[in-house]
């Protein structure tokens, strides 16, 4: 079976032969295009997105739940990973985010939250480094 863990934290987690790509305004326009041909944007209001995330979030976690990392049916994490991300792009489509700049702007936080020569190798936050 995959695994979809890293069981070390110490370690980086493994990455693929070749690492995959994506292009994120090619699914937000997929996604938005099969919304919008099923008229579904009425119920897409950011805080109903924001509890769809919420709620797909938990069923990837129920995925987990009583297994270890390597028991998970990595089938199951894809299919509920997909829902995960495709509400999240479609919040950020309905908010006018710029899903890259936020993601780049968030590293650049954390960046300075934990500087590498206190966060390195630990998995304390940023308060008690």
């Amino acid at each position: 079976m995959d695994s979809v863990t890293n069981n070390n934290p110490a370690e980086p987690a493994p990455t693929a032969a070749a690492p995959p790509t994506s292009d994120l305004g090619e699914l937000r326009e997929a996604l938005v295009r099969f919304r919008e041909e099923r008229r579904w944007g009425v119920y897409h209001n950011p805080k109903d997105l924001a509890l769809a995330l919420s709620v797909e979030a938990g069923e990837l976690l129920e995925v987990f739940l009583w297994k270890s990392g390597e028991e998970a049916d990595l089938g199951r994490v894809k299919e509920e990973l997909a829902d995960v991300l495709a509400y999240a792009l479609l919040l950020a489509d309905r908010c006018n985010l710029d899903v890259r700049q936020i993601v780049l702007d968030k590293i650049a936080q954390n960046a300075l939250k934990y500087p590498v020569d206190k966060a390195a190798g630990n998995a304390r936050k940023y308060t008690d480094l």
